[in-house]
């Protein structure tokens, strides 16, 4: 679970100083009306500003231009490149939402994709999340989980939902968790799901490390280390996966993930991401990694 404490300032992407919207707007504008279209500056500037940065921007190029920005470099890009663009110039709870709609889109539920996003955000995050989802797509993100899942996932996503997570840590309680989610699991024959959806689902980071149960259950940069080199192993890279960790993490703790990357598979997420991709998507993901230590 989120812990915003311990998150600041372990990003890869940071605001920009001296910055200019409109002179960012202006090199922006150039770029796509270059001939062939100049993806090195694009990328240059958009990972080198902050999402609140890359949000003046917008305003910005719609101000001088008449157009959404997004609009000119959809048409200007493509591909893989044109996808990492666009999750960028969304706010993150924009994104979030969008990522969370394609997840229960057509056939089949991406249940990963929905327990990643709803259990590694904090509570102001998760009601950010739910008001731009029912802006964007005119229903509940409540009602939309309710159709797609079922049983105690249902149960769990929809109390993840309601954004009533404690903060911080209670001593008092501490004990008694880990006695309850043992109790609950190892022992006793089967398990009461009940018990481990209350407790992981409404207690915060930090007052679950408390209770040493870490990695899955906290959303560490180990968890996600793990989640990116499971995209990139094996035969074709898992793109969305790879695309939504590079950009959602990117300014939170992605230092910390490539630390735990380097720590657990003997490479480096750098060198991975170098072997794994090619061209303007490499490039992109390469910008947002950082540099290879």
């Amino acid at each position: 679970m989120p812990d915003d404490s311990v998150l600041k300032n372990e990003g890869t992407v940071t605001a920009a100083p001296n910055f200019s919207p409109n002179g960012d707007a202006a090199v922006l504008e150039k770029a796509i009306k270059a001939k062939g279209v100049d993806e090195n500056t694009i990328i240059e500037i958009l990972v080198k500003r902050s999402n609140e940065q890359r949000q003046q921007i917008k305003e910005a190029y719609q101000q001088a231009s008449g157009k959404p920005l997004e609009l000119a470099l959809k048409s200007a890009l493509k591909g893989d490149l044109e996808d990492v663009v666009l999750a960028l110039l969304k706010t993150p709870a924009q994104y979030d939402a969008q990522q969370l709609k394609l997840a229960m889109k057509g056939l089949g539920t991406e249940e990963d994709t929905l327990i990643e996003i709803l259990a590694s955000r904090n509570n102001r995050e998760i009601l950010e999340i739910k008001k731009v989802y029912k802006e964007e797509y005119k229903k509940d993100l409540e009602g939309d989980i309710r159709s797609d899942t079922s049983g105690e996932f249902r149960a769990a996503l929809l109390e993840l939902c309601k954004a009533s997570r404690t903060e911080g840590v209670s001593e008092q309680l501490v004990d008694s968790d880990a006695r309850a989610l043992y109790e609950a699991g190892e022992g006793r024959k089967g398990k009461d799901c009940s018990v481990f959806i209350e407790i992981l689902i409404t207690r915060s980071a930090p007052h679950l490390r408390k209770g040493w149960l870490v990695h899955f259950y906290t959303f560490s940069p180990a968890f996600f280390a793990e989640k990116l080199n499971l995209a990139m192993k094996g035969k074709g890279t898992r793109k969305r996966i790879l695309t939504r960790i590079m950009v959602s993490r990117s300014e939170i703790d992605m230092k910390r993930i490539k630390d735990e990357y380097k720590k657990n598979y003997s490479t480096t997420l750098y060198q991975d991401i170098l072997d794994d991709t090619k061209d303007d998507y490499e490039k992109i993901l390469l910008a947002l990694c950082g540099s290879q230590n």
